[in-house]
């Protein structure tokens, strides 16, 4: 059964410096747990099909370790991959960033950039991050008629599997990690210390938003039913669970454009 309750991260009324230690702290642990590692394989096939070696990620939020994922996709490709990330509400400093870190190999856009309109300009692969399940059915299914109407490939990823565990792991210890890393994320954020520390609203949005999250998100299923009512026979999906060497399981959804078949 999948809930869509409210995530205070969709509002555009949050505050800027709560939504920014939101997703620094998503980055940090992503990056760090190597979540998005079994993404990489799956991309790699949508390079192969399209002869596309540009991706842009949309919803990006604080980055969410698309630096490692990057890295990882130019090792199994063999070949430079570029990767503009871009969010509704962009987080510019953390965008600024990874691209130094990257040298330039990962770059951002300074301009916010709805996931289901996006510009003409962007004609890549695109990917998308722990981010699907903040959309309803109508709008999940607006983000993949995009795609499509582009005539681009797609790759949708979730970083747990829905089940109890996860939830009850986001409850329990959301709070205890953020008291342990905090002074370690990057960029550093006076902010994030007083919010963190002091008056504690940076872990309880987190951890609200978390578990919102687990039920909000959509199954492998459901996501593939919703792709082939969009697209029908116009393109080529896969949908399941990818697991990770560590203890994470990712869902995902992939599609590329029948036509891109030789």
């Amino acid at each position: 059964m999948r809930l869509h309750l409210f995530e205070f991260e969709d509002f555009g009324w949050f505050p800027d410096f709560l939504r920014r230690g939101q997703t620094d702290y998503l980055h940090f642990v992503i990056k760090s747990a190597g979540i998005y590692k079994p993404a990489a394989p799956l991309v790699k096939e949508l390079v192969e099909i399209s002869g596309c070696d540009e991706i842009l990620d949309l919803c990006s939020g604080g980055g969410g370790g698309i630096d490692v994922f990057q890295r990882d996709l130019e090792e199994l490709n063999g070949r430079n991959i570029k990767i503009t990330i871009s969010d509704k509400y962009p987080n510019r400093d953390a965008f600024e960033h990874i691209k130094q870190t990257s040298n330039g190999k990962i770059d951002y856009s300074a301009d916010p950039i709805d996931v289901t309109n996006v510009p003409e300009n962007y004609r890549c692969i695109r990917t998308i991050f722990s981010a699907f399940h903040h959309f309803g059915p109508h709008d999940a299914k607006k983000i993949l008629k995009d795609a499509a109407g582009h005539n681009v490939p797609i790759a949708i990823f979730e970083g747990v599997n829905k089940d109890i565990l996860n939830f009850l792991g986001i409850l329990l210890l959301t709070p205890v990690i953020f008291f342990l890393i905090t002074p370690f994320m990057k960029p550093f954020r006076f902010t994030r210390l007083i919010f963190t520390y002091i008056i504690p609203l940076i872990p309880i949005v987190t951890t609200w938003d978390g578990i919102v999250s687990i039920l909000r998100m959509y199954t492998p299923k459901q996501m593939l039913k919703m792709a082939e009512e969009v697209t029908g026979s116009k393109y080529i999906w896969k949908a399941g669970k990818a697991r990770g060497k560590s203890w994470n399981t990712v869902l995902y959804l992939t599609g590329y454009p029948a036509n891109k078949v030789t």
